[in-house]
């Protein structure tokens, strides 16, 4: 092979490395998972004002799927974008909160480390306003939501990171859209490491109980919030 051969050779098959580094990086990408359009509503049926919602109150909704409960809260303060990790490496852009403060954000309430989460008789895991009181795991951050199962700590002002405890990936966030004509919040997917194949699997039985046969079916039309503590008995503090 002459040296003008060799050297175009080496180009194809550089640029051809490249392609494939490039392809896997875009596979490496989350992206996010379109479920139905649903519209947040209040107790009485009415659509849920996002002026409505009290800084820094755990509320509950169930998205995208009729047993697997979401944390509503507005932190009172302003979110951005950034750069989280699932627990496969795999990448994503958290865009930040929404309505007129960018301060409304919602994430999945199953913990990613032993899938604890919010029943009507007890709840593990909720948003704490201040810092968590625990002499085993000190809080790591103000204002987290606090897995008393585990101790594992996510920040959610930055996409539901971990601070603290061991869980292995930011709990799943579920986007949301605010109409600023009527002030109302529409859940429109999830972002991030999901895991209800894992939640159905070793609830299997527990939410047969709890939802029936309707447990694994996405929700249509609305979402009912509701606060934590009229959905749950006995919220736990740790």
């Amino acid at each position: 092979m002459e040296r003008r051969e060799f050297v175009e050779a080496c180009a194809l098959g550089a640029s051809g490395a490249i392609a494939l580094m490039g392809q896997a990086a875009w596979a490496a990408q989350v992206r996010p998972k379109s479920y139905e359009r649903v519209l947040l509503v209040d107790e009485a049926g009415k659509p849920l004002r996002a002026s409505s919602l009290r800084p820094q109150t755990n509320y509950l909704f169930h998205y995208p799927f009729e047993s697997t409960p979401v944390f509503l809260l507005d932190l009172g303060k302003r979110t951005s974008p950034i750069v989280l990790e699932t627990k496969d490496k795999s990448r994503y852009t958290w865009p930040g909160g929404v309505g007129s403060r960018s301060s409304i954000v919602a994430f999945s309430a199953i913990c990613a480390h032993k899938l604890v989460y919010p029943t009507r008789e007890l709840s593990f895991i909720s948003f704490r306003k201040g810092a968590a009181l625990n002499p085993q795991t000190p809080s790591k951050g103000n204002d987290l939501i606090h897995c008393c199962a585990d101790h594992s700590q996510y920040d959610p002002a930055k996409g539901a990171q971990v601070l603290n405890g061991p869980a292995d990936q930011p709990l799943c966030a579920i986007l949301l859209e605010h109409n600023a004509r009527d002030d109302s919040l529409t859940a429109t997917g999830t972002l991030g490491g999901e895991l209800f194949d894992d939640f159905f699997r070793k609830y299997e039985m527990k939410l047969s109980l709890e939802v029936g046969p309707g447990a694994r079916q996405t929700v249509r039309g609305q979402g009912v919030v509701r606060e934590l503590e009229q959905f749950c008995r006995n919220p736990v503090r740790c």
